[in-house]
């Protein structure tokens, strides 16, 4: 393997020729020297590239070549005689892999988030996107290792679906009829029995239901992919393509579900802290000033834990500081969330017990049939960034909730008999990545924290 820019950076000055290849992010030019700061993607710095004019001799090269180009270089690395880095290389060849014109969008200024977006197939070669990017690979790999250090199993849940996990109805539609000629039934409505799937498909908004059948059978299990919500939501802080984190595990209470969410959103936290130093120092200076400490404080703080008739309580002594005054039996918004963690109690804060009426249909009951098993995990800055249950394990309940909320249990035959065969008590959560990624960088809007937004009137690429 070739090595990247930043191994190149951690050299020490020696006579051995080595390779440097990237893109030009600046060019500065002298009658004498010229000096180009070059980037691959492996870090936030780039290595400056000297190139003697007087031993290099080819100026109509050196004049080709300007911001955004992509070359390969090869020389020696050699102290820096300038403060902004330790080592340079001096260059003793260069080629211009692919040249770049004039109208390259990302010159040398600083561009705003709004016109990066329009340029989505060239942001990550930016700073701020470049940081981003590093950021959410990291973290994607912790997620792994935490599950598999754990002893979970990687199941891969579908992504075309005829169920509904959430009861929502914002799905899209998958289907290969043709939609200038669309087959009716003789009451007028579509026959989807001449699609493709020989019924209504839909892109899925989760793989929880399915994730809990792989429980069943592995016991701990998690699966990470896309998932699809048709919100027409226009905000900072919601996408209809984002990537979810859902374990379940068989024979686990909502204790034990708890327990997992805070080890688990601690150890990707502290992942990004210790691989991405210099991309959280970047994200520090310039996106979100006292951001590092922040989440030092999250990964080595207990989480609060209280159920949410007491967070009702103690939010409705402040409720004239809220747009959405609170009472029992409401939703507790981002603004009360926020209250709660930063304000009240200073740390993230695990809520449990809400009342059924606001909660999905799988969520197992208190004995009071008033509230359900749920939780939610929410953090300082951003409110709820982690949702779970103790998921019903008794088939008739499941089966009088489902009635209760007029939803058809045959539609869900397969997801039943998992309460007649065997049935566990089990639970699980998600967490959405993006929301995750937005977190631990401090970037506001989350269409900033996915490599190609799509949203509302957005899927230009």
């Amino acid at each position: 393997m070739k090595e990247r820019i930043k191994d190149l950076l951690k050299r020490e000055p020696s006579d051995s020729l080595v390779l440097a290849e990237g893109w030009v992010r600046t060019k500065r030019d002298s009658k004498n020297v010229c000096f180009l700061n070059v980037n691959d993607g492996s870090c936030l710095k780039g290595l400056q590239l000297v190139i003697d004019k007087a031993t290099f001799n080819n100026d109509n090269l050196l004049d080709k070549i300007s911001t955004g180009a992509a070359i390969s270089a090869e020389g020696k690395i050699v102290k820096s005689l300038g403060g902004d880095q330790k080592v340079e290389m001096s260059v003793t060849s260069l080629t211009l892999v692919g040249d770049c014109p004039n109208d390259y969008p990302l010159q040398k200024k600083r561009h705003s988030v709004e016109f990066l977006r329009e340029q989505a197939y060239l942001r990550p070669r930016t700073n701020l996107f470049g940081a981003v990017t590093r950021v959410r690979n990291t973290m994607a790999y912790a997620v792994h290792q935490f599950f598999q250090e754990n002893g979970f199993v990687y199941v891969n849940t579908p992504l075309i679906t005829a169920s509904d996990c959430e009861g929502a109805g914002e799905q899209f539609q998958v289907t290969t009829l043709d939609l200038m000629n669309v087959p009716k039934t003789e009451d007028g409505k579509v026959d989807y029995s001449k699609d493709f799937f020989g019924k209504l498909a839909n892109l899925t908004v989760s793989g929880q239901l399915e994730g809990e059948t792989y429980a069943m059978a592995m016991k701990n299990i998690y699966t990470f992919g896309p998932t699809f919500r048709a919100e027409e939501s226009n905000t900072s802080r919601h996408l209809a393509e984002f990537w979810m984190i859902e374990p379940e595990m068989a024979f686990c209470d909502l204790d034990g579900d708890m327990e997992v969410a805070e080890s688990f959103l601690k150890y990707i936290l502290k992942a990004v802290l210790e691989k991405n130093s210099e991309d959280m120092l970047f994200f520090e200076q310039f996106v979100l000033k006292g951001l590092i400490e922040s989440l030092e404080h999250v990964v080595s703080t207990p989480f609060e834990h209280m159920t949410y008739t007491k967070a009702i309580s103690l939010l409705e002594k402040h409720n004239d500081k809220f747009e959405f005054p609170v009472e029992w039996g409401s939703d507790i918004a981002s603004e009360h969330e926020r209250y709660l963690t930063e304000t009240i109690a200073k740390r993230p804060v695990i809520v449990t017990d809400y009342p059924k009426e606001i909660k999905s249909f799988y969520m197992k009951q208190n004995d009071d049939g008033k509230t359900v098993r749920g939780m939610d995990v929410l953090a300082p800055r951003l409110g709820e960034i982690i949702g779970g249950s103790e998921r019903e394990s008794d088939y008739e309940k499941l089966e009088r909730r489902m009635k209760e909320l007029n939803m058809d249990p045959t539609s869900y035959w397969w997801y039943m008999n998992l309460r007649k065969y065997g049935s566990a008590p089990h639970a699980g959560f998600g967490l959405g990545f993006e929301r995750a990624v937005r977190y631990a960088t401090g970037v506001e809007n989350i269409r900033d924290v996915i490599p190609y937004p799509r949203a509302v009137g957005t899927c230009e690429y």
